[in-house]
């Protein structure tokens, strides 16, 4: 299944959710799979222009694109996704 990393930074709206209910995250984690299809392999919170890095999974650049427009419709996060190509592949076709 295709890789992709979700860059996340918080509205403050959506930083001020999260200092209310921390779980938040875990719940919107399972949105994304239920709802999307899009299932987070691991999750960072980080510091620095992002908030969080997300490893996803999906069907496809598609699907991942349709969920991230219901996040930011919501008001609470913007993203900047990537479509993560592994090192393996990538040498495969160079050669």
């Amino acid at each position: 299944m295709p890789t992709f990393i979700v860059l996340s930074t918080l509205t403050d709206d959506g930083a001020e959710t999260l200092v209310k209910n921390p779980e938040r995250i875990k719940e919107v984690n399972r949105e994304l799979e239920r709802d999307f299809g899009v299932k987070v392999v691991a999750q960072y919170a980080v510091l620095g222009p992002y908030d969080f890095v997300n490893i996803v999974e999906a069907e496809d650049a598609l699907a991942v694109a349709r969920a991230m427009l219901h996040l930011s419709a919501r008001g609470s996060v913007r993203t900047t996704t990537l479509e993560a190509i592994p090192v393996a592949d990538l040498i495969a076709k160079l050669k």
